[in-house]
């Protein structure tokens, strides 16, 4: 098992990587001294492929525990979900010395972040990834959240879980699909860590579709300690962590627009194809960069598949996002590998050309 520490000056914890490792949860949870009331909150596709394990670790304790079974996507990535834990928590008389755990993909773990920050004005929370993209990318850095009002994750806080538990074998049920979407973030990290990580990942695509043991662990490894570098250096999004957000103004805009058909991390693959044709655009890149970057996109041009889209409520969504100043779209962009421009702006044509030249690709 290799520990990945996230050296926050305040809330730090550890990032536990392994095989098989799920059933040293209660033992990490004891050994940190953390809440004995234990909470489950599990997503109801992984209770069905691992509800013997599950039920296992919840049978054993010798302790309160109870849990949940929720059925999640990003429609229901909503208030009536956490309405729905909140009511679990008063009926089994939990308060504020409770331990929330969360097992699933990045949805339960975002809900699950945000009712930690917010139950009992904030209890202790443990996050379990099940899914390539919340191994990745989601479950470490402490952003919870919820969508309302047609934008993505407008309503949450930021909310630091006390460990993470990432066990690789949870990864080897995903579907093709969920295995795309994980990849979305992945490629993103290609593009903001070094020419070595880059190329590794475009070496590898296929590797990570056969679910190999050894990649998987190498990328979550590599992905999740950039991350947590960028996170202890800016918390709270107020300077260089924005970079996280490559393709993302964008991506959540086809989200919202394909209204959830678009896997998120599908839509962020096209969101770094359009950032990348924003950079040329607006001269940051030249063209024989840009097409180069472009070639791991190409990979995956015959996987995704997009229709039109309405391109003024694009922006609409656009300009809604969080990370947005005085009513402009704030863009993140490149100029090469590793060497990223924050806060962007660009005019409505050059946007409308970005969306057109990116989804261009996966038609």
């Amino acid at each position: 098992m290799k520990s990945i520490n996230i050296n926050l000056p305040q809330n730090g914890y550890s990032v536990f990587l392994g095989d098989g490792i799920f059933n040293q949860l209660l033992k990490k949870s004891k050994s940190l001294k953390l809440n004995k009331n234990l909470f489950f909150v599990i997503d109801s596709n992984v209770y069905n492929l691992y509800s013997a394990q599950i039920d296992s670790i919840i049978e054993t304790y010798n302790g309160k525990a109870k849990f949940l079974v929720l059925e999640v996507n990003e429609k229901l990535k909503s208030f009536k979900t956490m309405q729905k834990i909140y009511e679990s928590l008063l009926e089994n008389d939990y308060s504020r010395d409770t331990l929330l755990i969360a097992i699933g993909g990045g949805i339960i773990g975002d809900i699950c972040g945000f009712v930690a920050a917010s139950f009992s004005r904030g209890i202790q929370s443990v996050q379990v990834p099940t899914t390539l993209l919340s191994t990745v990318d989601s479950s470490v850095g402490g952003k919870t959240g919820i969508n309302f009002g047609n934008t993505k994750n407008i309503i949450g806080a930021f909310n630091q879980p006390n460990f993470v538990l990432i066990d690789v074998d949870f990864l080897q049920t995903l579907s093709h699909e969920e295995l795309l979407s994980g990849l979305g973030e992945v490629i993103k990290y290609a593009y903001l860590t070094n020419q070595q990580f880059y190329k590794y990942i475009g070496k590898n695509i296929a590797e990570v579709l056969d679910k190999n043991p050894k990649v998987l662990k190498r990328i979550i490894n590599e992905s999740v300690g950039f991350k947590g570098d960028v996170v202890v250096s800016d918390e709270k999004e107020t300077g260089n962590r924005k970079m996280l957000n490559l393709g993302h103004t964008f991506a959540h805009a086809f989200e919202v627009e394909t209204k959830y058909k678009l896997k998120h991390g599908q839509a962020v693959i096209v969101g770094i194809a359009s950032a990348l044709f924003l950079s040329n655009k607006l001269g940051l890149m030249k063209k024989s960069k840009m097409d180069e970057l472009l070639e791991l996109i190409y990979l995956f041009k015959n996987e995704i598949k997009f229709g039109k889209i309405n391109f003024d409520n694009a922006i609409s969504i656009m300009q809604r996002d969080k990370k947005n100043r005085n009513g402009k779209i704030k863009f993140v962009l490149l100029q090469d590998v590793g060497n990223i421009l924050l806060d962007v702006e660009a005019s409505r044509n050059d946007i409308i050309y970005a969306l057109k030249k990116g989804i261009g690709v996966f038609r």
